[in-house]
C-alpha cells in the first residue's frame, strides 16, 4: 500500500495542468487555481482516499499521457537539449496539514537585463484571465473557518433528470479537534459544523442560498435532513423553502477516514454550485455582544442627524419644525431596550435589536420593519441618542425632536382625552359660579357632594307642560324650535 501511495504521488508530480483538472473533476472537486494549487489538491486526494477508483484513474491519466509521448517519439523531431539552469520542483507532503508546500529553486539569471528587452512593450505575454469564481454571500450567524471545497458547479452526467454528484473529502487532526472541543448549542449541535452550501452558478455577484430541486443529500451512508417547506397561509401562493447552509457534522467520521457526500438533485435547465465549509455557528446573544461592541453611535452624531433631517429647505415650501418618535418597538409593541436602525435607513424611528436578532436567527429575512428596506446585520447601528433619552424619559412612550436637536417627551395625549372638555353644571353648589370642580381640584374625601344634572335629558313634566303652552301660542308664528331645558335665573350654560 506505500509503494502505490508513492507511485500515484510521483505519478501526480509528472502530470500537466489538464491532466490535474480531470483528476479533481473525476472526485468532484474544484479544478480552478494555478498548477501549485492544483498539485496541493491532487496530493491532498491521494494522501487521505487511496481508494481504487482513484488509483486507477491517476493510472490511467499517466499512461494516456506517455503513451501519447511514445507516439511522438517514432517521428523525427529535432533534438531538444535541456539547459542545466531549467527549474527544478521539489515537493513534499505533511500528512498533519491540508496544504502541500512546494518549494522552487531557480536558477542565477540576470532578470532586470532580461526585463529591459521588453520595455517598449513589444514582447510582453499577454495577461492571463482569471476566471471569475462563484462567491457565496456572507451569514451573520455563520463564520467560516476553513473552506474544505470551492464553489463547485454541479455538471448532469446524462440526459437524466434526476442527476447525482459525488464529493470526497477528509478533515485535518486540527479541524475534528476544532469539532470535538466546541460547545453544544442544544443536544447533538455543535457550534463548529461541516456545512454544505448550495447556490446558482452566478459570479456577477455574491449569491444567496438557493435550493435546486428535488434535493437529496447523503453523507456516507446516511442521508441528511434538508429544511422543509413554510406553509402558506395565503391562497394562491406558493410555501417557500428556507434555502441555509445544510449541516453534515452529525453524519460525519471525526477522524483521518474520508467523508463520501453525494448530492442527488433535478436538472431542469438552471445550473448550481456547491461548497464545503468549516463554520463556527453564533446565537442571536453573541451578534447582540458583537453588535453593542462595535456598533453604537455616539450621541452627538445622532443629534447631527437629526438636526439634517430637521434642517430647513429652501425649495420647499413647508417647514418641519419636529419629527416624532415612538417609544414602542414595532416588532412586538414593546418599550425599546436597545434601540437600533440600519445605516441606511432614512427614517429615525428605531426597533429592538434583541427581538431582531431573534427573529432572524428563526427566519433570516434582514428586513427593515419601519421602510421594508433590507436591513443587513453588518449595517446594523445601535442609536446612542435614543439610548441615552430612554433612560431619561421613563414616563413617555413619545418623543418630538426639535430643529435644534433636542428633543421632548409627548405625554399630554392621554390626560387630555380623560379629564372632561368642560364643566359640569351642578345644582346646590356652594361654589359661587355653581360648578363642579375639575378632577385635579381639591374637594373633601376626593368626591364632590353636589348633585350632578345631565343636560341632556329632558326637564320635569311642569317644564314641558309650560313648552306646550308657549308653542300654542306662537302656533300663528310658524314652528319653534324646541328647547330642551330651560335654565333658572342666575345659571349660564357649562359649554
Amino acid at each position: 500500500m506505500a509503494a502505490e501511495l508513492v507511485e500515484a504521488k510521483n505519478m501526480v508530480m509528472s502530470f500537466r495542468v489538464s491532466d490535474l483538472q480531470m483528476l479533481l473533476g473525476f472526485v468532484g472537486r474544484s479544478k480552478s487555481g494555478l498548477k501549485h494549487e492544483l498539485v496541493t489538491r491532487a496530493l491532498q486526494l491521494v494522501q487521505f482516499d487511496c481508494s481504487p477508483e482513484v488509483f486507477k484513474k491517476i493510472k490511467e491519466l499517466y499512461e494516456t499521457r506517455y503513451a501519447k509521448k511514445s507516439s511522438e517519439a517514432g517521428q523525427p523531431q529535432p533534438q531538444q537539449h535541456r539547459s542545466p539552469e531549467a527549474l527544478s520542483i521539489h515537493s513534499s507532503y505533511d500528512r498533519g496539514s491540508t496544504v502541500a508546500r512546494t518549494s522552487i529553486s531557480t536558477p542565477n539569471i540576470d532578470y532586470p537585463a532580461l526585463y529591459g528587452k521588453y520595455l517598449n512593450g513589444l514582447g510582453r505575454l499577454p495577461p492571463k484571465v482569471v476566471k471569475p469564481e462563484v462567491r457565496l454571500v456572507k451569514l451573520p450567524f455563520y463564520t467560516t473557518l476553513d473552506e474544505l471545497l470551492k464553489p463547485t458547479e454541479l455538471v448532469p452526467q446524462n440526459n437524466e433528470k434526476l442527476q447525482e454528484s459525488p464529493c470526497i473529502f477528509a478533515l485535518t487532526p486540527r479541524q475534528v479537534e476544532l469539532i470535538r472541543n466546541s460547545r453544544e448549542l442544544q443536544p447533538g449541535v455543535k457550534s463548529v459544523q461541516v456545512v454544505l452550501r448550495i447556490c446558482y452558478t452566478d459570479t456577477s455577484s455574491p449569491q444567496e442560498d438557493q435550493y435546486p430541486p428535488n434535493i437529496a443529500v447523503k453523507v456516507n451512508h446516511s442521508y441528511c435532513s434538508v429544511p422543509g417547506y413554510y406553509p402558506s397561509n395565503k391562497p394562491g401562493v406558493e410555501p417557500k423553502r428556507p434555502c441555509r447552509p445544510i449541516n453534515l457534522t452529525h453524519l460525519m467520521y471525526l477522524s483521518a477516514a474520508t467523508n463520501r457526500i453525494t448530492v442527488t438533485w433535478g436538472n431542469y435547465g438552471k445550473s448550481y454550485s456547491v461548497g464545503l465549509y468549516l463554520v463556527r455557528q453564533m446565537t442571536s446573544a453573541e451578534l447582540l455582544q458583537r453588535l453593542k461592541t462595535i456598533g453604537i453611535k455616539h450621541p452627538e452624531l445622532c443629534k447631527a442627524l437629526v438636526k439634517e433631517k430637521l434642517r430647513l429647505d429652501p425649495d420647499s415650501e413647508i417647514a418641519t419644525t419636529g419629527v416624532r418618535v415612538s417609544l414602542i418597538c414595532p416588532l412586538v409593541k414593546m418599550r425599546l431596550s436597545v434601540p437600533c436602525r440600519a445605516e441606511t435607513c432614512a427614517h429615525l424611528q428605531c426597533f429592538d435589536a434583541v427581538f431582531y436578532l431573534q427573529m432572524n436567527e428563526k427566519k433570516p429575512t434582514w428586513m427593515c420593519p419601519v421602510c421594508d428596506k433590507p436591513a443587513p446585520y453588518d449595517q446594523l447601528i445601535i442609536d446612542g441618542l435614543l439610548s441615552k433619552i430612554l433612560t431619561e424619559c421613563e414616563d413617555a412612550d413619545e418623543i418630538e425632536y426639535l430643529v435644534d436637536g433636542s428633543w421632548c417627551p409627548i405625554r399630554a395625549e392621554k390626560e387630555r382625552s380623560c379629564s372632561p372638555q368642560c364643566p359640569i353644571l351642578v345644582l346646590g353648589s356652594s361654589d359661587v359660579n355653581g360648578l363642579l370642580p375639575t378632577p385635579n381640584g381639591n374637594s373633601e374625601n376626593g368626591k364632590a357632594t353636589a348633585d350632578v344634572v345631565d343636560l341632556t335629558l329632558d326637564s320635569s313634566s311642569s317644564e314641558e307642560e309650560e313648552e306646550e303652552d308657549e308653542e300654542e301660542d306662537d302656533d300663528d308664528d310658524g314652528p319653534q324650535p324646541k328647547r330642551r331645558c330651560s335654565y333658572e335665573k342666575g345659571l349660564v350654560s357649562a359649554c
